[in-house]
């Protein structure tokens, strides 16, 4: 990283933490260049990055202030209390009917699970494909495919290295996806009838993968900010036979909350004295705003109870489905039902990957990943703070690309979608999100695309539907 694009995002974290307020003046280049012993050059260099991020602006004659997104800001939304002792998931043909309806690629995709593919290296990604497959010796395609590429096992390893988890090779398994790796860990240490803790709201998916294995759900509340309510959940595993967790540490879809890191060595601590896997799904690891990356659960598991489960889908390579976890005392169990199940990912497309994360750069796509979504997140709140209700809460998550919100009483998310939708706007309401089907009132909003005028009138839109009700 570049002197420059290091003291931007020292500036940024002061902006996030309030330290310096939208309105405030940011300090000026000679004031900055003294005090933090930088040349002017480097301080103009990131004021610009700055500004294309869209975190500060330059007026006329007074230097650079800090963008006020929103006049006013929408509050955020409160942890949920509710709680269900265990409830039978049946949620597919809702998700299935809803899914369905977002697929119309006129639409605004607010309701997207993805990101733009316009924000990865896809062409850099095809040549290192080209690459790999001509010079691939035609016994490694069937050599690889029970233990996963090599090279890409060891860029992986790397990067647990990079955030504090020393991980051995053999606890790595690549699968196809984390779909796959968090379905083959829930497989490894639940049966049919078992007690599983998730998310309350929880990614739609995982009350799919629960009803599929016909588990029932046990659901824990969770702070939009914070995290998992640690009270709650140990309330639940002292009374009830929970036999596995299924979490988002960091990032967790739908809301973006993200846990402190001591209270993810708090919730190791209690699954450690329980003796309860945790299954950590992690897949937007890589799309934090802050400074440092978040650490998982994983880096506080001295005793392999955590399966952890990442993918590139999110941050690189959609639709190559190259995803792994890593296992824990677990990881051999999870290697033998994938050799069982779908044997191996494509070899090609993780020698692909293995090659870019080599050669191509993959740091510096992130940084402007993660400078893109931030953009596109303050553009998103600031319009929601236009068009929406003043009663209507959101988070305002530290990475990701999603936003929860919390529209008044009355909005019922599901007639909303279909009001949005005969608009050409998409979203994803909140029953899906939940297995009782609560947060009727709530919905996820995408931002993971450029936000243009376009985007612009969709929420303008929005915000006179959810007015309507």
């Amino acid at each position: 990283m570049k002197r420059y694009e290091k003291f931007a995002d020292e500036i940024a974290e002061l902006i996030r933490s309030g330290v310096l307020a939208p309105g405030e003046k940011v300090p000026s280049v000679r004031h900055a260049s003294r005090t933090y012993g930088v040349s002017p050059s480097t301080v103009f260099q990131a004021y610009y990055l700055l500004e294309d991020r869209g975190l500060i602006q330059a007026r006329a004659r007074s230097g650079y202030f800090v963008r006020e997104h929103a006049r006013r800001l929408l509050p955020e939304p409160e942890i949920s209390p509710r709680l269900s002792e265990t409830t039978d998931v049946d949620v597919s043909e809702l998700v299935f009917s809803v899914l369905a309806s977002l697929r119309d690629p006129d639409t605004v995709p607010f309701g997207s699970a993805f990101p733009s593919p316009d924000l990865f290296p896809l062409q850099r990604l095809a040549r290192s494909m080209a690459h790999t497959v001509r010079e691939m010796p035609g016994r490694e395609v069937i050599a690889e495919m029970t233990t996963g590429h090599p090279d890409l096992r060891r860029q992986i390893a790397l990067r647990y290295m990079v955030s504090g988890v020393m991980l051995p090779l053999d606890e790595l398994v690549i699968t196809t996806g984390a779909m796959e790796a968090l379905n083959l860990c829930l497989q490894v240490v639940t049966q049919p009838g078992d007690l599983v803790a998730i998310e309350a709201p929880a990614f739609y998916a995982t009350l799919q993968v629960l009803e599929r294995l016909k588990l029932k759900a046990v659901e824990i509340p969770v702070h939009p900010r914070d995290g998992i309510d640690l009270s709650t959940l140990e309330s639940r595993l002292s009374s009830l036979p929970i036999k596995a967790c299924w979490f988002m540490s960091s990032l967790q879809n739908p809301l973006g909350a993200s846990m402190s890191e001591s209270n993810k060595e708090n919730l190791y601590a209690l699954l450690q004295r329980h003796q309860v896997p945790l299954i950590e799904d992690d897949v937007y690891a890589e799309l934090y705003f802050n400074q440092e990356p978040p650490k998982p659960v994983k880096s506080h598991d001295r005793d392999g109870w955590v399966m952890h489960c990442g993918s590139f889908s999110k941050s690189l390579a959609p639709g190559y489905r190259i995803g792994w976890v890593a296992g824990g005392r677990y990881a051999e169990q999870i290697s033998r039902l994938k050799l069982m199940t779908t044997i191996s990912p494509s070899v090609p497309a993780q020698a692909a990957i293995a090659d870019y994360l080599q050669h191509g750069g993959y740091d510096r796509h992130l940084r402007k990943l993660r400078h893109a979504l931030e953009r596109q997140q303050g553009e998103m709140l600031a319009s929601a703070a236009r068009h929406f209700p003043a009663s209507t809460r959101v988070t305002r998550p530290s990475g990701g690309y999603f936003l929860w919100f919390e529209f008044p009483e009355g909005v019922d998310s599901l007639q909303l979608l279909q009001l949005a939708l005969a608009q050409g706007i998409s979203l994803a309401p909140g029953p899906i999100f939940s297995a009782t089907r609560r947060f009727r009132n709530c919905a996820r909003l995408n931002y993971g695309h450029p936000w243009d005028e376009r985007s612009e009138k969709a929420m303008e839109l929005l915000g006179r539907i959810v007015k309507s009700f």
